[in-house]
């Protein structure tokens, strides 16, 4: 499980080092793609096919599934880890999220998602005074 909250830099080559703690579960070639909320999403290759499993058993004729397909799969790219435990952000990925040279590395359960730091903080002010009404809410789904 990923969790915790780093900040790294981009390398002069869009090189990011991935954290210590989170490469074992990662595996040596995770998937990184466009993730929502201008983020992305950093996967180990078996959470990835599974969640590429769901999204084929979806309805293809639902025009929601082809785009959130399309948005998800189209953008993603393997993401080889090297010994020195750095991945290659692709600049069209670096673009969605617009990363430049510092970046957030937050673990989320099955993911990693990777920030710009200022949008991260953001993110997360806009929700620091409703959380427990968030929190209140996912009573309801069991949680």
């Amino acid at each position: 499980m990923f969790i915790g909250e780093y900040l790294h830099s981009l390398d002069t080559k869009s090189r990011l080092t991935i954290p210590a703690k989170f490469r074992p579960e990662l595996g040596v070639l995770p998937i990184v793609t466009k993730g929502l909320d201008n983020c992305l999403f950093l996967f180990p290759t078996e959470e990835w096919n599974s969640i590429v499993e769901k999204l084929k058993s979806l309805p293809l004729g639902k025009p929601e599934v082809r785009a959130f397909s399309r948005f998800f799969l189209s953008a993603a790219a393997e993401a080889e880890i090297d010994k020195q435990g750095r991945i290659v952000l692709p600049t069209s990925l670096k673009e969605h999220a617009g990363i430049d040279k510092e970046v957030a590395v937050v673990g989320v359960s099955n993911r990693i998602e990777i920030w710009e730091p200022g949008k991260w903080q953001e993110y997360m002010q806009s929700y620091s005074s409703s959380i427990t009404e968030i929190a209140e809410k996912l009573v309801d789904l069991g949680i």
